[in-house]
């Protein structure tokens, strides 16, 4: 069974940061495409950004690029979204997300495993 767990959101003011971190147990971490997705209270599911099982190749939503930076690391069997210039409108529940195989990019359907999410609330 594999269990992931969200920690490191929380509240910040416009133009802050933080890091989410995303701890996954259960099965060989570095057989998973992982993701973050997020949902804003009132709004359907977004895709933030993806990674490759090693790590070389990262996606992300076109309103994020630039300010966010996916990334993992598999002896730590984590994966990690550094949020920078965060805006108002990036106050969601961030959720990570799983999937065994190779890389399924934002579609959100492809993945098995979901983590409980972590609230990140940015003030103006």
């Amino acid at each position: 069974q594999v269990q992931l767990v969200e920690s490191g959101g929380g509240l910040v003011q416009a133009g802050g940061s933080l890091r989410l971190s995303c701890a996954v147990s259960g099965r060989t971490f570095s057989n998973y495409a992982m993701a973050w997705f997020r949902q804003a209270q009132g709004k359907e599911g977004e895709f933030v950004a993806a990674v490759t099982r090693n790590g070389y190749y990262t996606d992300y939503t076109t309103s994020i690029k630039g300010r966010f930076t996916i990334s993992r690391d598999n002896a730590k069997n984590t994966v990690y979204l550094q949020m920078n210039s965060l805006e108002p409108e990036d106050t969601a529940v961030y959720y990570c997300a799983a999937h065994l195989g190779g890389y399924v990019g934002s579609n959100l359907h492809a993945y098995e495993h979901w983590g409980q999410g972590t609230q990140v609330t940015v003030s103006s």
